[in-house]
């Protein structure tokens, strides 16, 4: 894989000229800065910047004026290779408070292996309607724990509402043992772009290590393929970072979420 080549790919199609993730939501390109604003249950922030050291606190004050107008949180997505260099302090100071760094990493879906056979007593649910949106809100609450039951509330509401929006955009599935969701993991399509994002595949702890989010990844893929989208892209946590390592994933720079709650 050319590195320089994908990271481009990925900077122009996903960031500089990103569409909008559904019917409810809108980029607008204004002042050098792409941005999504959509409802509390969509993803709201700034996805690029064209700014310098001269422009930035103006521009990010513009930012947390016009999210805040709107009543919404809001991330500012920081990738390692932007700029100014100084920009995440400059972003904690205007009142941003920085999540976990994630990985973003990519690998070519038609490359990837077979993902292994699922442990005995698991099957895999495809999510269609809201019935299969509240398993995986149940499914992330196993995987994460009651501290995150208000963000596994608005997982589920943020899915359901892209099924019923955009279905042809987003394919779920979640990992039942019994009538227990144990794993759910989504992959959401970028249309007009080479690019399928890999989201989720949080395990509930019992279930972890035995090859339950290497086999979403490689059950995921296939359908990528099938599709004719070209790479998976996914924001990875430490936790499965060296899995997807593993499986033949290469690293294209790091990006920390800068969030701006009013």
């Amino acid at each position: 894989m050319d590195h320089t080549a994908v990271l481009a790919a990925y900077d122009h199609q996903l960031r500089r000229d990103a569409r909008s993730e559904g019917p409810g939501t809108r980029v607008e390109r204004v002042g050098g800065v792409v941005r999504q604003t959509g409802s509390e249950h969509d993803w709201n922030g700034v996805l690029w910047a064209d700014i310098d050291a001269r422009t930035a606190d103006a521009v990010i004050a513009e930012q947390v004026r016009h999210f805040t107008a709107a009543g919404r949180e809001f991330e500012w997505k920081l990738h390692s290779y932007d700029r100014p260099a100084d920009l995440a302090g400059r972003l904690l100071a205007a009142g941003f408070a920085a999540e976990p760094p994630e990985t973003v990493m990519v690998a070519e879906a038609d490359g990837l292996p077979a993902g292994p056979e699922l442990p005995e007593g698991i099957r895999l649910l495809p999510v269609t309607d809201a019935a299969g949106a509240r398993l995986m809100a149940e499914a992330h609450l196993a995987a994460f724990g009651e501290g995150d039951a208000a963000l596994s509330e608005q997982l589920g509401k943020r899915i359901l509402a892209r099924l019923t929006e955009a279905p042809d955009e987003i394919v779920a599935v979640v990992a039942m043992a019994g009538d227990r969701p144990v794993c759910g993991a989504r992959m959401e399509f970028r249309p007009g772009t080479d690019f399928a994002g890999l989201w989720g595949g949080g395990t509930a702890p019992q279930w972890r290590g035995k090859g339950m989010y290497r086999a979403t990844v490689a059950h995921r893929a296939r359908i990528a393929v099938e599709r004719g989208y070209r790479y998976l892209q996914v924001d990875a946590s430490d936790d499965s970072r060296p899995i997807l390592a593993r499986l033949g994933f290469t690293t294209l720079c790091t990006t920390t979420p800068y969030v701006y709650r009013p």
